[in-house]
């Protein structure tokens, strides 16, 4: 059997992280030749390059450029784009990492092509279709070949919606591989000291979601709560796109009068991970961060009524859905600093549902038993 021409599509900082273990493994299998297409879907320096060269990944074949824009534009110019690169590449499968308008946009246009789709990350649901996320997740689900889940959860959320139980195959989480490989490093990063911070000492909050950054209404709350969260001091790495709003809106001057407040800009991904690991308490709209708070045994409060990963609400107090609204946050971070040594414990104890760590080797040894039953 001649290698498998494998296209791996990214477009955003999450998907980078996500696959970095996926990438070694495949990169250095004889059976596979790996190509990772990147979109451009988050053309900010910080938001990609960096994690390329922080997590020694190879580079792109190609960057399609394509940019902000509304859903549709980012959508339709990768598809666009990417249907004359996997027609020259002659890809025998693409893989799609996620829930962003690339991993749709990879999915869309390998299926109409004819080329197999592998979807990592397969069967998280919000249920919420009012998130563009869970638009692309299920829509990419039904588009794939080979749906590689993480959870139990995931299985059965494929499964209730009619997916054939041969083409699912329950993996663990392959950002539970990158966090186990990457600790080390993260531990040894200066940034706490470069903030002047000390280990549990201080919040961390991101945001970055339409409904929250979009929204003025929300992204006043949340300032709001963590103004008012003085005097316990709050770490704020500014994601461009929220930066952006922040200026229209005033309230970075506001937040910068704050003295209790540390705005920094976006961090790497070790550095990122030393801040959750040393935090008390994170505020976040990502999906990402909550499963990184969770395996890092860090409560944290989700700024979202809805949740795609439920695993991570299921022990008391590790992750709570608070919405937006200045109250909850204040009450919801009281309460759990109030408990905070309680929860911890019950992090440490409880079972991780999303795997062992192997996820990406399971992935690849898979493709690879795909392809070669195809040839028999």
């Amino acid at each position: 059997m001649s290698s498998i021409k494998v296209a791996l599509v990214l477009g955003t900082r999450p998907q980078i992280i996500k696959s970095a273990t996926l990438i070694h493994l495949a990169s250095n299998n004889p059976e596979i030749e790996l190509s990772i297409v990147h979109t451009g879907q988050h053309y900010d320096y910080e938001m990609t390059k960096i994690f390329f060269e922080e997590l020694s990944l190879p580079e792109p074949i190609v960057n399609l450029n394509v940019g902000s824009g509304t859903h549709a534009q980012q959508t339709a110019k990768i598809m666009l784009r990417l249907e004359k690169l996997l027609q020259r590449q002659r890809s025998d499968l693409v893989v799609v990492p996620g829930d962003t308008n690339s991993t749709l946009a990879g999915a869309l246009t390998a299926v109409k092509l004819h080329i197999p789709v592998a979807h990592i990350e397969a069967g998280a649901r919000s249920y919420d279709m009012c998130m563009p996320e869970e638009v692309n997740r299920r829509l990419t689900d039904h588009c794939s070949t080979l749906l590689f889940t993480p959870t139990d959860n995931c299985t059965e959320n494929l499964l209730r919606e009619g997916i054939d139980r041969s083409k699912i195959y329950q993996t663990g989480d392959t950002m539970y591989d990158v966090l186990l490989q990457q600790l080390p490093k993260a531990e040894k990063t200066k940034i706490l000291e470069e903030l002047g911070l000390e280990p549990k000492t201080y919040i961390l909050l991101t945001t970055h979601r339409p409904e929250n950054v979009d929204n003025l209404e929300n992204l006043k709350n949340i300032i709001e709560a963590v103004i008012r969260l003085k005097p316990l001091i709050v770490v704020f790495p500014v994601h461009p796109r929220t930066q952006k709003q922040l200026l229209k809106a005033g309230l970075h001057k506001k937040l910068e009068k704050e003295k209790h407040i540390k705005i920094i800009k976006p961090q790497g991904y070790h550095e990122t991970i030393n801040l959750i690991k040393n935090a008390r308490l994170i505020l976040t709209d990502s999906g990402g961060m909550q499963k990184e708070a969770f395996w890092l045994k860090t409560p944290c409060i989700t700024l979202r009524e809805t949740t795609e990963w439920l695993e991570t609400v299921t022990i008391e107090g590790a992750n709570s859905l608070v919405g937006a609204k200045t109250q909850k946050i204040m009450e919801k971070s009281t309460e759990i600093l109030s408990k905070e040594k309680e929860i911890t414990e019950r992090l440490r104890n409880s079972p991780n549902p999303f795997g062992n760590g192997n996820a990406s080797q399971k992935i690849v040894e898979e493709i690879i038993k795909f392809f070669q039953s195809k040839s028999n």
